[in-house]
């Protein structure tokens, strides 16, 4: 069995009611991380028991209806969105301790959960899609744009860090290279996976490539094609880039946790390539972020200068 085998799990059927993928800390053969992915038909409802786990339940496409019982009693309808690309969505943290039980909407729904084992209870939370911060990085064809819900928030976490990440068509994210497998004052071990998307082209589904490499002392091989509903675990190594093909938007929702309980993501670039963020200095980020317009979305930040047409 390759790496590639063993650390890319390929999207499930929903239609007999299976998750698309479902991660877990004894799966994936880690001690933190976790993601569940359900495509839920109009009414259908789906609970899962947080013990021992806290959570963030993200509408991907459609909205949902929310039960949570346990260290906190609330009802909440999470508006969703149309699909991953039209920009972010209203959110959830859910405590450890808690059950949860989603219903999708009338026009059903594609829900994520992302989870980590955990001790220490949070305060539940149901944030606003306005309030969810956005960060531009990079520049040129590394430019992407970062949807922020537990990382560099004011949501208060055990150990789950998530966002997700848009790339345009033909441009390059995860770069440079990064790893975060060690602790030190610049990094934090943190296990992390990457659940992808990818725009429909006008002939039929679109493709994305992702690549995680090792280290001398923790080799780690994996070079993958990858499609809506696809999953890649890095439990250590540089991961990067993730390419999105011309033509095709790239989607990925990235859940990430680990030992430490200070809540920082935080991740050293491969030495070789780090001169790349150099280069972003006289370069503009790409006119066809933020994602989807400019108007929809607050508080974006960014780390290259915005084009003309975006300031």
């Amino acid at each position: 069995m390759t790496d590639t085998d063993r650390y890319v799990r390929r999207a499930a059927d929903p239609s007999g009611g299976a998750p698309i993928t479902a991660v877990t800390p004894e799966s994936a053969s880690w001690g933190y991380s976790g993601l569940e992915v359900r495509e839920l038909r109009a009414g259908a409802a789906w609970s899962r028991e947080l013990a021992g786990e806290e959570a963030v339940v993200l509408p991907l496409r459609g909205g949902v209806h929310l039960l949570v019982t346990g260290p906190e009693h609330v009802e909440v309808d999470l508006a969703g969105r149309a699909g991953v690309f039209a920009g972010p969505s209203d959110f959830a943290y859910v405590p450890v301790g808690s059950r949860v039980t989603v219903t999708a909407g009338p026009a059903g729904a594609r829900v994520a959960v992302a989870s980590s084992r955990a001790e220490r209870v949070r305060p539940l939370r149901v944030v606003p899609r306005d309030e969810v911060r956005i960060d531009l990085r990079g520049a040129g064809s590394c430019s992407r744009q970062v949807n922020n819900y537990t990382i560099a928030t004011d949501v208060e976490v055990d150990h789950l860090l998530v966002c997700e990440v848009v790339t345009p068509g033909g441009n390059w994210s995860s770069y440079p290279p990064h790893k975060h497998d060690v602790h030190s004052d610049t990094e934090r071990v943190l296990e992390e996976i990457y659940y992808f998307e990818v725009a429909d082209g006008p002939d039929g589904p679109g493709v994305g490539y992702h690549r995680t490499y090792g280290t001398p002392d923790r080799p780690i091989d994996v070079l993958a094609e990858v499609r809506t509903g696809d999953t890649a675990l890095v439990p250590h190594g540089f991961h990067g880039p993730c390419m999105a093909a011309p033509g095709y938007d790239l989607y990925y929702l990235n859940v990430m946790a680990g030992p430490s309980t200070d809540g920082r993501w935080m991740a050293v670039d491969d030495p070789a390539i780090a001169w790349v963020r150099r280069t972003w200095v006289d370069q503009a980020v790409d006119p066809r972020l933020p994602c989807p317009t400019p108007s929809l979305l607050h508080g974006v930040h960014a780390d290259a200068p915005i084009h003309e047409d975006r300031r």
